[in-house]
């Protein structure tokens, strides 16, 4: 996102920016459910217009989850939850809050949902003309915060520096501790939702920005400790839910290397632990308004192919799973679709979720301001394996065949089948399953027409499959 490329590429660096891919296979994992499987995560960010809102809340309804479940076949979304929100007054926390952020995950949630909440952050908060943090966590020193435009580069303005500055502890002086309080936050929501089945995790910090100290620095030093130190707070709350963690938006967004160390989870190191890796996707040439083609899409393609080595490169560091937290794009850009359909493949390729920003009605969603589709909408519905009953090999949609082939593992210990999503467009009477494995040799499953999920029979052994539109 951040548009204040020129300047802030000099603190950064290009170190590690290379355009090579990496070998997935070695180490991978997954975000797996209650029953052992893992889970191919596909949906949105919800949503931006919190950001404004008084009570913190969304513009959805009901009716919008159903909306989005019914026109896209997501399982995931991402919630954005706010510190101003959470606590605003210092160590008083507002639960009549989170019990309206819980209405809504369990509108999610009855529709099958796997839900993160995201505390989120853009300009550090609205006192200085951002979202966030409260005012009472605000300190600027009386140096100024002008509005700009692009908003991005409200982040270079003097009062926000100090204000990050000061949260962080990276300049001398000041007295209180803005940090234990925010993981005290942090701690609280993971208390309210610990036994929440439909939310899968927290995100610790949405895009997280250092201030007057960039680079490896911020992200193995004061990024790093507030990550452990929140880590280590949920724990002592949620034992079991997935924590994730996010780079610093300057420079991973656009395929450079994140100093990011690798964290520990009191559960345990290895497959114990659950600490997820949710980097977001802005390509450089992209994020300074251009969109997929010509000598653009050229460029795109280097930084998407740095960003995927990279990722890869922190994931393998950080022992972690993937979800790409955020992705998008104004969906007119010339290349918008072609470009959307490639980060789904890639996506595919690596093994990671995505949540796409965003479900705010407008000119990057699927449906406009009167809720009509989007050129968007149809290349986000597509076919994808949303829960596979094993250690997964490898999955692919081949939209020219109209087949969606997926592969994988039997393991002891998975409860359930693996559940695939048939959208109308393309499986208008569901699918036709060919090829199989496992002990009980074919996996052709049951069919639920309303929800379009094929559940196939699993169990030990190689299960290789391809779907393809029945009649």
């Amino acid at each position: 996102m951040l548009a204040v490329a020129a300047a802030l590429l000099v603190a950064v660096g290009p170190e590690g920016a290379g355009a090579g891919r990496a070998d997935t296979a070695s180490g991978h994992r997954w975000i797996t459910d209650r029953q052992g499987r893992a889970l191919v995560l596909r949906g949105l960010s919800t949503a931006s217009s919190a950001k404004s809102a008084a009570d913190g809340m969304p513009w959805i309804k009901e009716k919008d989850v159903a909306r989005e479940r019914r026109e896209l076949g997501t399982n995931f979304v991402r919630f954005l939850v706010q510190w101003r929100n959470v606590e605003p007054a210092p160590g008083t926390y507002d639960r009549t809050y989170l019990k309206r952020v819980a209405e809504r995950v369990r509108w999610y949630g009855e529709r099958g949902y796997h839900v993160l909440l995201d505390m989120h952050q853009d300009v550090y908060g609205p006192a200085v003309g951002g979202n966030g943090a409260p005012p009472w966590a605000t300190e600027t020193d009386g140096l100024p915060a002008a509005p700009t435009d692009p908003w991005e580069l409200g982040y270079a303005e003097p009062g926000t520096v100090r204000a990050f500055d000061r949260f962080w502890g990276t300049v001398e002086g000041g007295g209180r501790d803005l940090r234990k309080h925010y993981v005290g936050a942090l701690r609280e929501v993971a208390r309210y939702f610990a036994d929440d089945d439909t939310v899968i995790g927290y995100d610790l910090m949405n895009e997280p920005w250092g201030g007057s100290v960039q680079g490896p620095a911020f992200e193995s030093g004061p990024l790093a400790r507030l990550y452990q130190d929140g880590i280590d707070a949920v724990r002592t709350v949620d034992p079991d839910h997935w924590i994730f963690v996010e780079p610093s938006a300057i420079g991973a967004n656009w395929g450079f290397a994140t100093g990011l160390p690798r964290l520990a989870d009191p559960r345990g190191d290895g497959d114990a632990a659950r600490i997820a890796y949710a980097p977001h996707l802005y390509p450089l040439p992209m994020d300074l308004g251009g969109g997929y083609a010509g000598d653009t899409k050229g460029r795109v393609d280097t930084s998407l192919g740095a960003w995927r080595e990279q990722t890869e490169k922190a994931a393998r560091r950080l022992g972690a799973p993937v979800v790409i937290g955020e992705f998008g794009l104004d969906v007119g850009l010339p290349g918008a679709m072609e470009y959307v359909e490639k980060v789904q493949r890639t996506a595919d390729e690596m093994g990671a979720g995505i949540a796409y920003w965003s479900n705010d009605p407008g000119s990057w969603a699927p449906w406009d301001a009167d809720m009509k589709p989007t050129a968007l909408l149809p290349v986000l519905d597509r076919p994808y394996p949303k829960a596979i009953a094993g250690d997964p090999v490898a999955y692919r949609w081949d939209a020219a065949d109209k087949a969606l082939t997926v592969r994988w593992r039997g393991r002891a210990g998975v409860r359930g089948g693996t559940e695939v999503y048939l959208p109308a467009r393309h499986f208008p009477e569901g699918g036709r399953v060919t090829g199989g494995g496992g002990a009980g040799g074919g996996d052709q499953g049951s069919w639920d027409a309303k929800s379009r999920t094929l559940t196939l029979g699993s169990g030990p052994g190689e299960h290789t499959v391809r779907i393809t539109p029945r009649g």
